[in-house]
């Protein structure tokens, strides 16, 4: 089992209480009548599904109810990070890539 840290409540709780609502930083298409069909159906229904890291949208259901962001590695469903929406995330694949370059460059 999961323990999620909630960035609103501010303590690790339970994933029984967190229910994810899938990729964050999805930008609504500020005028929606104006997107063609195939513009709409892109931003409704396709999504990224990464192999690595992976940022999604999570909700706190079962508590404070509020939603944030979390940094979720897809291969070994390691949550790295939380964060509030509007708040850009601190880890990135490009963080990682450099961390472990570094981390092979010191040990070689």
């Amino acid at each position: 089992m999961l323990n999620i840290f909630c960035p609103h409540c501010e303590e690790m709780r339970s994933e029984e209480e967190f229910h994810a609502h899938g990729q964050a930083h999805i930008a609504r298409p500020e005028d929606p009548g104006a997107c063609s069909d195939v513009e709409w159906g892109d931003y409704i229904f396709f999504r990224d599904n990464p192999r690595g890291i992976h940022h999604e949208l999570w909700v706190h259901s079962a508590g404070c109810r509020k939603f944030f962001n979390a940094t979720r590695h897809t291969v070994t469903y390691e949550i790295l990070e939380t964060y509030k929406i509007g708040v850009k995330p601190s880890v990135t694949e490009a963080s990682v890539a450099a961390a472990k370059a570094s981390a092979e460059g010191v040990t070689a």
